[in-house]
């Protein structure tokens, strides 16, 4: 794709090992002398990045920006960014990949867009990056201004876990009341019993404390805390949940992305709620099965209503899982 100098979208499912897949075609460009920049709208997905590029291309030059970086800048064959950081280059990069180009605040950002088309060559070659094509994305492709190929598959030969929905009677009214239905702290307490463990997503910051006092009064022994994304003891959080010392998390979508727990199931209370549009969902779907020990799981919606995003969600996954089938 590099060679032939095109727009191009590799549209890969969440735990596909896209960054690994990427080194062939890094590794082209270094051996014929060209530029490539790697971008991201999101910070720690850059932090994460650069030591994996650094390990996989120890004789190349690597360079990491983003807003707080100390690294000072300095001419580099590889460039690992932030999106915003793009603004500081014109016509600099023969390469330019854009990872996560659904995201904010990259997507539906008209100044970030321009960034990308002013930091690669006109003769450049630029590869985005998604589980999740936004409206633009398929607008460019249905246009041809934008070619198209799939990752369906994950890295260990597992389709994708499907989603199973539960509509639940006055969900939205019991969780603002500090309640819960019987169903679902049943299923709370076996997943405990069996120590299976789980995220559980909520679509706003109030609804944490309100789901984690349902809990509590039904006197479930587990091991549990809430995070969002201003969490003073966010990091400590999620690394007691990846140091298995913690039975589930209560969060926000801010752990959508980005975090990977092996061996988890998820639930999603209010699902229906406008907060999770169809990629978030999707992108929290994909926090399940993503380990080889254990490549399948639990992703149970519970809502009131099948809601348009939950339906695409929905479609997105068997679509992909469609696709992996014929493989």
């Amino acid at each position: 794709m590099f060679q032939n100098k095109r727009r191009h979208l590799l549209w890969a499912v969440t735990g596909a090992g896209k960054t690994e897949m990427l080194f062939k075609g890094i590794n082209w460009a270094v051996e014929n002398g060209l530029r490539v920049g790697i971008a991201s709208p999101r910070v720690d997905v850059c932090i994460e990045l650069f030591p994996r590029l650094q390990a996989a291309f120890e004789k190349v030059p690597v360079v990491l920006l983003h807003g707080k970086s100390e690294q000072p800048y300095q001419y580099s064959q590889i460039t690992i960014c932030t999106t915003h950081q793009l603004l500081r280059f014109y016509h600099a990069f023969d390469v330019l990949v854009i990872d996560e180009v659904d995201v904010f605040p990259y997507s539906g950002n008209p100044m970030l867009h321009y960034a990308v088309q002013n930091a690669v060559k006109p003769d450049g070659a630029r590869l985005y990056l998604t589980a999740t094509p936004d409206k633009s994305l398929f607008k460019a492709i249905s246009r041809k201004k934008l070619s198209v190929s799939y990752l369906p598959i994950r890295y260990h030969g597992h389709f994708l876990p499907e989603i199973t929905v539960n509509r639940t009677k006055n969900l939205d009214q019991l969780v603002d009341s500090g309640n819960l239905p019987r169903k679902i702290l049943k299923r709370i307490a076996q997943l405990v019993a069996d120590k299976q463990r789980f995220l559980i997503f909520v679509p706003h910051i109030k609804d944490l404390e309100l789901v984690g006092r349902a809990i509590t009064n039904a006197r479930i022994d587990a091991r549990f805390k809430t995070v969002y994304s201003a969490d003073p003891q966010r990091i400590e959080k999620v690394a007691l949940m990846r140091n298995e010392e913690l039975d589930f998390l209560i969060t926000t979508t801010i752990l959508e992305r980005g975090v990977t727990f092996p061996g988890i199931d998820v639930i999603v209370l209010k699902a229906d709620d406008e907060i999770f549009s169809a990629a978030a969902l999707v992108q929290i779907a994909g926090r399940v099965g993503r380990n080889s020990d254990r490549p399948t799981g639990r992703v149970l919606f519970y809502c009131q209503s099948k809601s348009g995003n939950i339906k695409s969600c929905d479609q997105q996954i068997k679509l992909m899982n469609r696709k992996a089938a014929k493989l």
